[in-house]
């Protein structure tokens, strides 16, 4: 019995006549995904993507399992090709659904008759058809409000396919389509949710990440290039950015006041990403911050961070409280790399009594009072590139 994955997608019918453009970004990010795999032949119709195996033996749940990670995918299933004949329909059906109904209790028949030439209207396809596999399976209960399962028939221009399962995708947009954006990648938690958030908004990813040994270790950085390998399975391919922090960290402390530390710390961050992304033309920086998590990350904080920035910066997790930052993580498979207990820059120098109120103005003055400039070109000369590939 013929097998095919038909994937739709949700917000790109909206799209109007720019579609065309996201659906090929999409396509690629498919074929990418599923090539390694076997020969697939793709077509696509009324927001549906139809991947057609071409020869035996292609695994077809390893294919599902990639391809929810495939940003612009609303729902993804495994559907029987049957011909465009009812009995045709109804003997596939009782066979290709056996196991799902087996383990059912109810259940509710759903039809799309995008063939208006098809004799049999859709009521009447899920009235008949749903008799039928009553009959072949009587412990069946029709649920129309609220059924374990809904058998879908959809009846296209070429053939009828039946589904019974149909699974989630990441949905969002296809990676790509958005532009570009620098992630300022820490060691902690909420860095890596941030870049998979502006992903699914089809934003690609590149990644910054500052070092400060000794202060920080060889494990310390390890760790955030797990980080940035295991955020390819949504993200795609990334730059890695490395850069030496220690000497502007320990001017930090030699010319600045203590509660201005970590103020200072950013503003300089993002000063030297936005170099950064000046030369490989990423238009935009990424952060993990949410309001009030920190000390550096009020209202006022990041009013003194965002003045340094002529480009904008996103923070996609703004809005959200810690436990809903860690269901995304865990989702994503990044939390237990995350909580690792190697620190990275941001804890080094940290001061005891920051300041969570900070003026722009006495920011300013605490800042120029030390000899940055050079340091930051140096730190920018001084920055190794390293890039994580998708694995497929």
């Amino acid at each position: 019995m013929k097998e095919v994955i038909l994937i739709k997608y949700g917000e790109m019918a909206l799209k109007g006549q720019n579609k065309y453009s996201f659906e090929d970004v999409l396509f690629k990010q498919i074929k990418r995904r599923l090539n390694p795999l076997g020969n697939f032949e793709y077509s696509s119709a009324q927001s549906t993507i139809y991947v057609d195996p071409q020869e035996e033996g292609i695994d077809l749940d390893e294919a599902i399992a990639r391809l929810q990670k495939v940003f612009g995918i609303a729902s993804i299933c495994r559907a029987c090709v049957c011909e465009k004949d009812f009995s045709d329909i109804c003997e596939k059906a009782q066979v290709y659904l056996e196991e799902t109904l087996e383990e059912t209790r109810t259940y509710k028949v759903d039809a799309k008759r995008a063939d208006k030439t098809f004799p049999m209207k859709s009521p009447e396809i899920c009235r008949e058809l749903g008799g039928i596999l009553c009959e072949k399976y009587p412990h069946l209960k029709v649920d129309v409000k609220n059924p374990e399962i809904t058998v879908m028939v959809e009846i296209r221009d070429t053939n009828a396919y039946v589904h019974a399962v149909k699974l989630k995708g990441a949905g969002g947009l296809p990676v790509g389509c958005s532009g570009k954006a620098m992630l300022l990648l820490s060691g902690g938690i909420d860095s890596p949710v941030a870049g998979y958030m502006m992903a699914k908004r089809g934003v690609s990813i590149s990644a910054i990440h500052f070092i400060s040994p000794p202060y920080t270790s060889d494990r310390a950085l390890l760790k955030v290039e797990q980080l940035c390998d295991k955020i390819t399975d949504y993200c795609g391919d990334i730059n890695f950015y490395c850069v030496p922090f220690t000497e502007i960290q320990e001017e930090i402390r030699r010319r600045c006041p203590e509660e201005y530390f970590t103020i200072i710390m950013r503003r300089l961050m993002m000063e030297i990403a936005q170099r950064i992304c000046e030369k490989e033309g990423s238009l935009a920086l990424i952060t993990g911050e949410s309001v009030g998590q920190v000390a550096s990350q009020t209202l006022q904080a990041m009013v003194c961070t965002d003045a340094v920035c002529k480009i904008p910066v996103f923070r996609p997790l703004i809005g959200m409280d810690k436990t809903e930052i860690i269901e995304i993580s865990r989702k994503i498979d990044t939390f237990d790399i995350s909580i690792q207990p190697y620190e990275d820059c941001c804890t080094v120098f940290t001061p005891r009594h920051p300041k969570i109120r900070p003026q722009l103005s006495m920011i300013e003055e605490s800042q120029n009072s030390g000899n940055f400039g050079e340091l930051v070109e140096k730190a920018v000369e001084g920055t190794q590139l390293k890039r994580f590939k998708l694995k497929v």
